[in-house]
């Protein structure tokens, strides 16, 4: 449905199908689910994609000019991916197109909340709460959570964009 708008974007409609299928695979590990207690729901499973996804984003804005491909394909890829599995929910075109919108803004807003925790001008655990977490979280949740997103964020920060391109962080 929303092919229409991003078509050539990206030259090649694959590129950033590998990045984005390493960030799947990280989002089903099961310790975000036991030890981070991040709610094994739809909702809580797209916690963590879109974080996972926020993050590679941000890496790749201090990466240059290069990466913006990368970084293009990769939001392409998150569209499709949500409204493929949208419809699978069986959300019909006048409402899928309104929940596409809403939870490419909640990226959007990942991002950015990303793109000052790393900068260092906001608290770590405060986006790892904001990020991850719709209601209290435990401490021990919340830390769990920061040291994986903590070692996710240095593995992508020992990624070249070639790797990246190629799904292969850290």
């Amino acid at each position: 449905m929303l092919g229409f708008l991003f078509r050539g974007l990206t030259a090649e409609p694959g590129r950033g199908a590998a990045l984005f299928d390493a960030i799947s695979a990280r989002m089903r590990q099961p310790h975000w689910y036991v030890e981070g207690k991040v709610p094994d729901t739809i909702d809580g499973r797209f916690a963590v994609l879109a974080t996972l996804t926020a993050l590679a984003l941000a890496r790749m804005e201090h990466l240059g000019k290069e990466a913006h491909i990368l970084s293009v394909a990769l939001t392409e890829q998150f569209i499709a991916v949500m409204e493929s599995e949208h419809r699978e929910l069986g959300l019909g075109d006048p409402k899928l197109g309104r929940t596409v919108r809403k939870l490419v803004g909640s990226l959007s807003r990942r991002v950015e909340l990303w793109r000052s925790a790393v900068a260092g001008a906001r608290p770590w655990n405060e986006a790892v709460h904001e990020s991850l977490y719709k209601e209290r979280a435990s401490a021990d949740a919340i830390v769990h959570s920061a040291r994986r997103l903590e070692d996710y964020w240095a593995k992508l920060g020992g990624s070249a964009l070639a790797a990246l391109n190629e799904g292969n962080i850290g």
